[in-house]
């Protein structure tokens, strides 16, 4: 029968839904996986080994577990104990600590490449240790690996496809929806990929724009 995308612009309210839940998603979930990688990196590095061990063990876990096995236990397996987490929730949080874990292994190593001198400097003028680390340590050591945050954010947004499978309509979703009603697969598949390469032309020139930024700081 041949491929027919004039179905396509009839079923775009599904696909425009399905894009706005993926930008939430993503963004949602690279704040936490941000804000987490940080933490998690800060705890390997500097907390006692009784808060140290657990949280090291947390990262290797995640890092050698599948993303989806990961979104099925949150999503699934928490409710068997009684806390039901809505999937919306539940892909966010999934896909957040899956990065956050890479996300700590980048900036723990941007944290012990950053000059010691930096810390006893602050620590000079009258800094705390923590006021040191959130104004002096942190803002250097995630400048120096923006590169690989941006690409492990990337990586979060195509990933973000796999939340499908909790129900969330995000764009891999919405377009199945589309595919129910039309039996058009390829062409709705096909339009989902175009639209996930064009978000991702626009993350990618945002991030270049923050990396320019960043050497224009240095």
């Amino acid at each position: 029968m041949g491929l027919d995308f004039s179905v396509v612009p009839e079923y775009a309210h599904f696909l425009w839904i399905g894009v706005v839940w993926t930008t939430v998603l993503t963004v949602s979930a690279a704040l936490l996986a941000f804000f987490g990688g940080i933490l998690f990196a800060m705890i390997v590095l500097y907390a006692p080994r009784l808060l140290a061990w657990p949280t090291r063990f947390f990262v290797w876990l995640f890092m050698g577990t599948p993303l989806l096995l990961q979104l099925y236990l949150i999503y699934f397996g928490l409710s068997q104990v009684g806390i039901d987490v809505p999937a919306l929730v539940a892909g966010i949080v999934g896909l957040g600590l899956h990065f956050a874990v890479y996300n700590a292994d980048v900036i723990r190593a941007g944290i012990v490449a950053v000059d010691p001198g930096q810390n006893e400097g602050a620590r000079s003028l009258g800094l705390s240790r923590a006021q040191s680390f959130r104004y002096v340590i942190i803002p250097q050591a995630v400048r120096s690996v923006t590169p690989p945050l941006g690409n492990n954010l990337i990586a979060l947004l195509k990933d973000s496809a796999l939340v499908s499978v909790l129900g969330v309509a995000e764009l891999v979703h919405a377009s199945q929806l589309a595919i129910s009603e039309t039996y058009r697969p390829f062409e709705f598949y096909i339009t989902a990929a175009a639209l996930y390469y064009l978000l991702n032309l626009l993350l990618e020139a945002g991030l270049r724009a923050v990396e320019r930024k960043v050497e224009a700081t240095r």
